[in-house]
């Protein structure tokens, strides 16, 4: 019985994470809530949990009594199911925090939450305790989390600073219809824009020489993996097309002019504290620059969108503001050539890098184009 479960596992393993991952997704576009993306999580995997067990009781390879030890089929799947959202969050969390990557902290994550299970419902001396705190402590605490964020969300006060974090590659319509609706709707003195520059993962691949520049497309720089590169990491979770971080911060700022709104928003590039601390770090000098001001989060409900929330949510009381796309306008259709979506003066500038024009000029600035890499000249230039 044994054997055949475990062919099951690994046949349905792969099928069952992508549609946890596609549940949470809808369910984050659709509500903009992160509890209901975590139930949308939550939801497969317990369904999955549930005929495991079964399986495994039915064949007689697990423990009744250890098994009624914690509540029967249907308690040992909570629990479990719950342990695994909660090791998984912390594995992320560690991540961020410069500790293991995504893929072996999950690896060490699921393997943690296997054994407790295994022992908790053998009837094994500590285990059924530990196994219940760990699922009942980590998922509890996680889903707990999330309702505090979705709380702050629905009471955020008017006034304060906003925090816009992203790739913006490139600066789109959408983006500065968030910026709007934020600044209306919060009633926002500002928000400051701070822009994914190279993300950590890219940083130490590039310096491992796991991945490296393949070649260029219209002034995007396209990523590769080369022969050092680990079979197990994901380098482009979200794509391997960028623009390089000082172009992107120059459309940021011309789109900004542009639209009239560089008064009401401020484009904040913090390298160092950024590439050593990530968006935690950079969140903790904009405490620090203006203390005792409240704090309000922008984001999507995309996967990008989301992740940013978790961020700002690790980081003390910031109040979420989300909004639920319902257009179509997005970085990676820009990128595959998508026209009509980007403000007029970033398609300007776009199509001048394409061209490979040695100068760029918009908005009556003048950059220095080095492949794709924009440098603004000196007026004496």
């Amino acid at each position: 019985m044994l054997i055949c479960v475990s062919i099951f596992i690994g046949a349905f393993l792969p099928s069952y994470a992508k549609l946890s991952n596609k549940a949470e997704l809808w369910a984050n576009n659709q509500f903009g809530f992160v509890t209901a993306g975590r139930l949308g999580r939550f939801t497969p995997q317990l369904a999955f949990n549930l005929v495991i067990f079964w399986l495994m009781l039915w064949g007689g390879a697990l423990n009744q009594l250890g098994m009624a030890s914690v509540g029967g089929v249907a308690g040992a799947a909570v629990v479990t199911t719950l342990a695994s959202q909660g090791t998984q969050y912390l594995g992320g969390y560690l991540v961020a925090r410069g500790v293991g990557d995504a893929n072996r902290n999950t690896l060490v994550g699921i393997l943690v939450n296997v054994v407790l299970a295994g022992l908790g419902t053998a009837g094994v001396p500590g285990a059924r305790e530990a196994f219940l705190m760990t699922g009942f402590g980590l998922g509890g605490a996680l889903f707990a989390l999330g309702l505090l964020s979705d709380l702050r969300s629905g009471m955020a006060p008017k006034g304060g600073i906003g925090l816009f974090f992203g790739t913006f590659n490139p600066f789109h319509n959408s983006h500065l219809s968030l910026l709007r609706a934020a600044i209306d709707q919060r009633g926002l003195d500002k928000v400051i824009i701070h822009p994914v520059l190279i993300p950590k993962l890219h940083v130490d691949a590039f310096r491992k020489g796991e991945i490296r520049v393949g070649r260029l497309k219209d002034g995007f720089q396209i990523y590769e993996k080369t022969d050092k590169a680990d079979s197990n990491v994901d380098y482009f979770p979200t794509g391997n097309v960028f623009l390089p971080p000082e172009t992107r911060v120059a459309l940021i700022e011309l789109a900004l002019a542009e639209a009239d709104m560089a008064d009401e928003v401020e484009v904040a590039v913090y390298p160092d504290i950024y590439y050593s601390k990530g968006f935690q770090g950079v969140i903790a000098e904009i405490k620090r620059r203006h203390p005792d001001v409240q704090l309000h989060i922008i984001h999507g409900t995309d996967f990008g969108g989301m992740l940013v929330r978790q961020i700002a949510d690790e980081c003390g009381w910031i109040y979420p503001w989300c909004i639920l796309r319902r257009d179509q306008v997005s970085a990676t259709a820009i990128r595959r050539g998508a026209k009509g979506m980007t403000p007029p003066i970033v398609t300007d500038v776009l199509d001048q890098i394409s061209q490979n024009l040695p100068t760029v000029s918009a908005g009556g600035r003048r950059f220095r184009n080095d492949n794709g890499v924009l440098t603004e000249r000196n007026r004496n230039d």
